[in-house]
């Protein structure tokens, strides 16, 4: 486990999280699960028995700088990686491990999003060990793929070479990647789920940084370019340095890292897991972490009543007492600035309303 990095996404914008998220303040931020932590404290609390806060590095933007460096004040400055624009993962990655690369010469990186939850801390950690010596001995791009518990039609999938209930988790070893699936009709996640052949895709890496370049070099000439002259300038903190970055950033073209390399590297492995994990992409799915009252509702910071309701999910952080009559399957979330009560099923869709 020597000479490891890693790089934490947290550029988002948290809009399904709206109100109790803002653009200056994205669910990554919130203290959603733990009333003590954040989503990223709770991710980097996560991975340090595996590394030291030096070797943690967070991709994020102007927007969000302060308040990250804030919630996490062991880790140094320079290792708050800010973004000039948000150019997708494939560029944000990149730009991460030319950076730390110069810092942490021959790294092996790993690539975790800022705002998972994940139940099982020590078997998660297990399984990127596991990660880690195979993209280090086979020189393997490789992702962490969980094992699907329902016909998700929210998450990528990834299809394996062997059907997953052939191994046991707590030992599972990595296997080869087939191919990339995009987020699935309901119909097409149920015939993944009884295949056997399929995992999420988690969005985890494992790479050392001299394979994830040359796989730029190869198969993202472009950005690749973009990168080299990225790692000549000399400093990308002061003034002069911001400029050039921000140059070099407008010409990036926006792809994921999905698309761009992961579709197309010949050799991508998965280690399958099942460490009880969750994007927490709406607020519906907060309800697998909180207890239900009696009515079947999630009800948190503040004092319910309901009649003849049932099934709701009830945030707020003023205070203010709310009552519900004839209330079903609603979410209701009371903040100083906004209040926002819509349906369950237009969970997803919470993002339509900051365009009004």
């Amino acid at each position: 486990m020597k000479n490891l990095v890693v790089l934490i996404m947290a550029g988002g914008s948290g809009e399904r999280f709206w109100p109790l998220s803002t653009r200056e303040r994205p669910k990554q931020l919130l203290k959603l699960i733990d009333s003590e932590r954040s989503l990223i404290r709770m991710t980097v609390d996560r991975i340090l028995p595996l590394t030291s806060a030096d070797r943690i590095f967070i991709g994020t933007n102007a927007v969000q700088a302060e308040a990250v460096k804030e919630e996490l004040p062991e880790l140094p400055d320079g290792n708050i990686l800010i973004e000039p624009a948000f150019k997708d993962t494939a560029a944000a990655i990149g730009f991460g491990a030319v950076i730390t690369e110069k810092r942490f010469p021959g790294s092996t990186m790993i690539v975790l999003a800022s705002d998972h939850i994940i139940k099982n801390e020590e078997l998660f950690r297990d399984n990127v060990k596991t990660a880690i010596e195979c993209a280090q001995n086979e020189n393997s791009i490789v992702t962490l793929g969980i094992k699907p518990a329902t016909p998700e039609t929210g998450y990528g999938y990834l299809q394996i070479e062997n059907k997953y209930n052939k191994w046991e988790v707590e030992s599972a070893q990595p296997l080869k990647v087939l191919r990339f699936c995009e987020k699935p009709s309901l119909e097409k996640a149920v015939e993944y789920l009884n295949s056997g052949d399929y995992l999420w895709n988690s969005g985890m890496f494992i790479f050392k940084i001299s394979v994830i370049m040359e796989a730029f070099k190869n198969l993202m000439p472009a950005h690749y370019a973009l990168f080299k002259e990225i790692e000549g300038i000399e400093d990308i903190t002061n003034a002069k340095g911001i400029s050039e970055l921000s140059a070099i950033f407008s010409r990036f073209t926006k792809i994921s890292i999905d698309y761009g390399i992961m579709e197309k590297f010949p050799d991508i492995k998965v280690v399958p897991s099942d460490f009880g994990w969750s994007d927490i992409g709406s607020y519906t799915a907060l309800t697998e972490f909180f207890p239900l009252n009696e009515n079947s509702s999630l009800v948190n910071g503040v004092t319910v009543t309901e009649i003849d309701s049932s099934g709701n999910i009830i945030f707020s952080t003023t205070g203010k007492k709310i009552s519900l009559l004839g209330v079903e399957n609603s979410i209701v979330v009371d903040t100083p600035d906004n209040i926002l009560i819509c349906s369950k099923k237009e969970a997803q869709n919470i993002k339509k309303l900051l365009n009004k």
